[in-house]
């Protein structure tokens, strides 16, 4: 079977069983995602030995270290991808949700009902929980999904596929829900982008090449998340412990994702004092730092930084720095080199933190806390299904009614229109 037949006759099978899971309870998929959860903390040790494969062949491919923690499946990240399942299932469920019905003059009830997008395309790299998160937000709001990660992760997904695929078996639901790309031939991107008829969506999750060649290539609507330059701003009013507190965190927690912070801005009149205390924070803590100017002024022991490190996306222990003149001047570095993901203010200052939220256009704007929080699961979605930087049709962590749409619902009693 050619590469071509198979993805179609995979998203076929997913068309079919989107219009079962458009009608299920949300008893039995709740069930599910549970009997799920379940089912993958069962298989611990038989996904750390699948995993073990995929993380083998990254270090002989020499995958850095911040893609091999993202690759990685230990007993706590396992957990995490159930636990994830389990506050999908507790979520309120969003079909069927009908809101803004009212009367018209004629006597018709006009109102929107929601309902799942149909047929979800996920084309993703390195982090194999993906494939449940995925899968978990798919079922609970209706839709299939085809699921294509990345041939660094095939062992841990094919494993994770093989497990929820079981479930779905064992309550009599069709399969087809949760399709997991098997091959590892990169023409399954490029077929899978030509089936409009049978996708609807297409959710790209990876480094910005690859959302650039699905962007370029597909003829199914993509959200984008091209990549994550997320800043903070270390006002003049900042409480300075608080400061490096929340920028240690945002560069050294996870540096390998996509909120980890990658440039640091800090307010000129507070710079003599702070920019020698977080250079040597973060140097203590293996940042290589690279700063313009006048940050050298302060740090002469850092590299200096070129315009390309302005907008790059390290996801490394690497990080721009730079002294601006004011919140303005802020808000202008943060308008040229914006990914539109997520940006911090960390200050005492009310107005400057009202301007701040107001004034960012990115998808996430925080005030003194770490960019590390931009995420589905913390802000009370549950698994989420990505981060879109497209403000059509969602922006921002992506939970279920992400994944839904709505349509319109009249009820009338004999209304004819003259």
């Amino acid at each position: 079977m050619s590469v071509a037949v198979e993805m179609r006759q995979l998203a076929r099978e997913a068309k079919a069983a989107a219009r079962v899971l458009a009608n299920l309870s949300s008893q039995v998929k709740n069930e599910l995602l549970k009997n799920m959860a379940d089912a993958l903390e069962a298989a611990t040790d038989q996904l750390a030995g699948e995993n073990a494969k995929d993380l083998a062949v990254g270090r002989d491919k020499g995958l850095s270290s911040a893609l091999l923690d993202r690759l990685t499946l230990d007993t706590q990240r396992v957990r995490a991808m159930a636990d994830g399942l389990r506050e999908v299932a507790a979520l309120p469920d969003p079909v069927g949700e009908v809101a803004q019905l009212s009367r018209r003059p004629n006597g018709l009830q006009v109102g929107r009902m929601r309902i799942p997008l149909g047929v979800i395309g996920i084309v993703y790299e390195s982090r194999p929980n993906v494939t449940a998160d995925a899968a978990g937000l798919c079922l609970k709001s209706g839709n299939a999904v085809i699921l294509r990660g990345g041939s660094e992760a095939i062992h841990s997904n094919r494993a994770i596929g093989t497990i929820l695929r079981a479930e779905l078996e064992r309550m009599g639901v069709p399969t087809g829900a949760i399709q997991v790309v098997t091959t590892t031939d990169r023409e399954a991107v490029t077929e899978l982008l030509k089936l409009e008829d049978e996708i609807d969506l297409i959710i790209p999750r990876g480094g910005e090449s690859l959302i650039r060649f699905v962007s370029e290539h597909s003829r199914i609507p993509v959200i984008k998340h091209y990549k994550g330059v997320c800043h903070i701003f270390v006002d003049e009013s900042a409480d300075q412990d608080m400061a490096e507190k929340i920028c240690v965190n945002a560069k050294v927690q996870r540096p390998g994702v996509c909120n980890a912070m990658e440039t640091l801005l800090i307010d000129q009149a507070i710079a003599a004092a702070f920019v020698p205390r977080i250079v040597a924070r973060l140097m203590r803590e293996g940042v290589e730092l690279r700063g313009c100017e006048v940050t050298r002024g302060f740090a002469p022991e850092i590299k200096a930084a070129t315009e390309e490190d302005w907008d790059a996306e390290y996801l490394d222990l690497i990080l721009a720095v730079k002294v601006v003149a004011d919140l303005d001047a802020a808000l202008d570095h943060i308008a040229r080199y914006t990914s539109l993901h997520t940006e911090s203010i960390v200050t005492c200052d009310y107005a400057n933190a009202q301007r701040f939220i107001r004034e960012v256009n990115s998808s996430v704007a925080m005030v003194n806390a770490s960019t590390r929080f931009s995420d589905g699961n913390q802000f009370g979605l549950g698994a989420e299904i990505g981060i879109s930087t497209t403000k059509l049709h969602s922006f921002g962590p992506m939970g279920l009614e992400d994944l839904t749409t709505r349509k319109f619902i009249v009820f009338g009693d004999g209304q004819v229109r003259s």
